[in-house]
């Protein structure tokens, strides 16, 4: 967001439908298609905003969580000197200021107001917004996870990932990998995964170290390293005759149990896949890629989803859930026991969906353990409801494991 932080509710993501290049130097610019991400929640009272919408300006607004309704939103409008509020209305998963017309979103409801007042004192013009970057190192270090930029050295890149380069690098004579980001468009989705990220500490999750934010030289989020790679890559390049029974049940296990933490803490992956699990010098796997990562029951725009990886209801009804996660853990099993093929092999991709809608499962990958296949296959199950939790996942591998089914 452009290094700026709006005036938002936390954990709100937006896509903008225009382009908006900013008029003044504390304004929000952003592009056409720009994901913002809000990162901190910012509580404002009704005089507190009222402050900050002067001096008055036609069509400068913000939004904030209304104090007289907890939860709910208040649009506040800069109109002709005065303020003015507009609670918004949530009813049935969509908001509304007149309860005549719904919207999916906040964005989709301020571009509405943007382009027509309809009802409203004036149409938005300008969201108001405070100093970003600053604020972000300032979150960062209260929280105690900023780190300096001169105990960093960038020593190669190992990878591309969503948001710019992932390097090596060495803090503090510690090999780290470093996702570094220059674009400030993306600024705010990138510290959306690190404020993800400081909530969530587990042996099986790649361990975040700490953040950098250079106003000048851009963002940086700073993890463990993770010396073998993505755990897709491991498995192509290891194959059956280094990788036995028990180490493919080893990493199942790693998987299942990062997993059934962000469940006890209510979170939802939404991307998992082998490819979003690394492996480190000492065979551990770990869950990464938390740029997804949102409190369990939310939505998103299913345009980029990864089709043979995302349960049916969350393609079809935008539903996601830990039992969403579940049915990418059953697939994210058959990769580890083929041994990083892509699923449904030999199906193209747009019979996917409607082929397994209508009941049908992969057949187990050759030599898969009979059990392990039961498994994948409770995953599958088309009622999210009926599929087991990562916690009863668990049992049944540490199960398979203790009575060496698995062999």
């Amino acid at each position: 967001m452009s290094g700026m932080q709006a005036v938002w509710p936390s954990g709100t993501e937006c896509i903008a439908k225009y382009n908006f290049h900013g008029t003044a130097e504390q304004d929000l610019p952003f592009s056409k298609g720009d994901v913002l991400t809000i990162v901190a929640v910012t509580k404002i009272t009704r005089e507190q905003a009222e402050r900050l919408l002067y001096p008055p300006e036609t069509g400068l607004f913000l939004v904030r969580e209304s104090t007289n309704y907890p939860g709910d939103y208040t649009l506040c409008v800069s109109c002709e000197g005065k303020v003015e509020h507009y609670r918004i209305i949530y009813s049935s998963s969509k908001l509304s200021i007149d309860e005549e017309v719904y919207f999916e979103n906040l964005m989709q409801l301020v571009e509405h107001y943007t382009t027509d007042a309809d009802g409203l004192c004036t149409r938005l013009i300008k969201p108001k917004v405070m100093e970003g970057t600053v604020a972000a190192q300032d979150e960062f270090s209260r929280s105690g996870w900023a780190l300096n930029m001169k105990d960093l050295k960038l020593l190669q890149i190992i990878g591309k990932g969503e948001f710019g380069d992932v390097m090596l690098g060495d803090y503090r004579g510690n090999k780290v990998a470093v996702k570094c980001i220059k674009n400030d468009a993306t600024a705010q989705a990138f510290l959306a995964e690190a404020s993800v990220m400081t909530q969530l500490r587990h042996s099986n999750l790649v361990q975040l170290l700490g953040v950098i934010v250079e106003e000048k030289s851009g963002l940086y989020i700073v993890t463990e390293y993770m010396a073998k790679g993505s755990l897709v890559d491991y498995l192509r390049s290891r194959g059956r005759s280094v990788l036995g029974a028990d180490c493919l049940l080893k990493f199942s296990l790693d998987v299942c149990e990062a997993m059934e933490y962000l469940e006890a803490n209510n979170f939802v992956h939404r991307d998992l896949a082998a490819r979003n699990v690394l492996v480190s010098e000492d065979n551990i796997a770990k869950v990464s890629d938390f740029g997804l990562t949102k409190e369990a029951s939310s939505t998103q725009d299913t345009g980029k989803l990864p089709v043979k990886w995302t349960a049916p209801e969350a393609l079809r009804e935008k539903k996601f859930s830990t039992k969403s996660d579940v049915w990418s853990f059953g697939i994210l099993l058959w990769e580890i026991y083929s041994f990083g093929r892509v699923p449904y092999p030999r199906i193209p991709l747009k019979d996917v969906v409607p082929r397994v809608e209508k009941g049908y499962k992969m057949d187990a990958p050759d030599g898969c353990p009979a059990v392990v296949y039961e498994v994948m296959k409770k995953c599958w199950t088309l009622d999210p409801g009926h599929r087991p939790s990562f916690h009863q996942l668990r049992e049944q591998l540490v199960h398979i494991k203790e009575k060496e089914l698995y062999l």
